[in-house]
């Protein structure tokens, strides 16, 4: 196993204890004994403590039923503090829901439109992000989708395409396709200067870059745990800000959204005060324990420290990807960088490509007609090599 060590600089003094560095992290990844894996932007692996918890719950609930649930219970609402605790948020205005896509339609099927009103958006936006807003034209809602110029996000481009009836500007974070990583506090600040509200489909970065919601005053924000959170699939977290609470129409609506939820015989709508109030029905609570644990590990390192060893790793694969004779697509100044590399390979079909590498035991994916990887901190330089050695092999046939 190849060592990932980090030597502290002077800006890292709130970095994990000294001497435990991510070679640590890397062994609490099972996938990495066998796979160079390179495909988080999909779907990550599960880590050791989420599988973990997972199957403890699972043994837990086979042996003794619902008979542990008020500590479930429990659990499920640490797990939502150390959530909010991740975006500097307060745990009243964090919902447990099952992914992205849920987070998203809690906004635009609760948002109080009014026929003519207006959201502005990426036209290449993961298709989760669009099809919610383009939804509301059953409601006289425009979904205006801004066309890119090159690689990144144009803001002046988004921001000239709102107006007076603009509610809501609703991008990613970091983009799927590309992994071009815009500034949340400018995009916020430009919009509420327009009068617009922001919502943030964050699972591109979130765990892994920092972003403090208390500083930047995102309005909305959505991202689930099968991506760089290292949990499972069907566990996530929606976030809104406290003033934003009423402005949103429950939809969903279950025995969990009220003030009296454990009163089954005590009709009476009265929803919670937080935003658990989107929260309708009974929780996935082993995905969310899943979650949990991951979001454990992640928190011993810290986003600031995730984040700078996965801009190092991916410096390191698109240095070794050209000189393989890829073009690198993805835009890699400065802030701008994220975990998400898209390449090309001349005369090489990616698909093709792709399933060579799976055979070599090397993870990535196609997107947009290109190869794309998005290594996570625990990657190392040993799998970048077999990484462009698995590329080569696919050149010769």
């Amino acid at each position: 196993m190849t060592s990932m060590t980090i030597v502290p600089t002077s800006d890292q003094s709130n970095d994990a204890p000294a001497g435990q560095d991510l070679v640590d992290f890397r062994s609490q990844m099972p996938v990495a004994r066998r796979w160079a894996y390179f495909d988080h932007a999909a779907v990550a692996p599960l880590s050791a403590p989420a599988r973990d918890a997972m199957a403890a719950w699972s043994a837990e609930a086979a042996d003794v039923g619902d008979t542990l649930y008020p500590r479930w219970r429990g659990r499920l609402e640490q797990i939502r503090a150390t959530a909010a605790g991740l975006l500097n948020a307060d745990p009243a205005a964090v919902s447990l829901v099952r992914n992205t896509t849920e987070g998203i339609n809690l906004v635009a099927e609760g948002f109080p439109w009014r026929e003519g009103d207006n959201v502005v958006t990426l036209a290449n936006e993961f298709p989760s992000n669009l099809y919610p807003w383009m939804n509301q034209a059953q409601r006289g809602v425009e979904t205006r989708r801004v066309e890119p110029r090159g690689p990144g996000v144009d803001l002046d481009a988004l921001l000239d395409a709102c107006d007076a009836r603009t509610r809501i500007i609703a991008v990613s974070w970091v983009g799927y396709a590309a992994g071009w990583r815009l500034d949340p506090a400018e995009l916020v600040a430009r919009a509420h200067a327009r009068g617009a509200l922001v919502f943030l489909d964050a699972i591109q970065g979130l765990g892994v870059f920092p972003l403090d919601v208390g500083a930047i005053p995102v309005d909305f924000l959505a991202a689930d745990g099968h991506k760089w959170l290292l949990g499972p699939e069907g566990a996530g977290f929606f976030y809104l800000r406290r003033e934003h609470l009423d402005l949103l129409r429950p939809v969903g609506v279950g025995w969990h959204s009220v003030v009296d939820a454990a009163h089954f015989d005590r009709i009476d709508l009265t929803f919670r005060p937080t935003a658990a109030r989107f929260e309708g029905g009974s929780p996935n609570v082993v995905g969310t324990f899943g979650l949990g644990a991951s979001l454990d590990l992640l928190l011993r390192f810290g986003p600031e420290r995730l984040g700078r060893r996965i801009l190092e790793i991916t410096d390191l694969a698109c240095d070794r990807l050209r000189s393989a004779g890829a073009t690198i697509v993805s835009a890699r100044d400065g802030e701008r960088r994220s975990g998400i590399i898209a390449f090309e390979l001349p005369g090489q079909n990616p698909a093709a490509v792709r399933e060579r590498l799976l055979e070599r035991g090397v993870a990535l994916s196609c997107r947009g007609g290109r190869l794309r990887i998005s290594p996570h901190a625990y990657n190392n330089a040993e799998d970048v090599e077999r990484l462009i050695e698995g590329l080569a092999a696919a050149a010769r046939g």
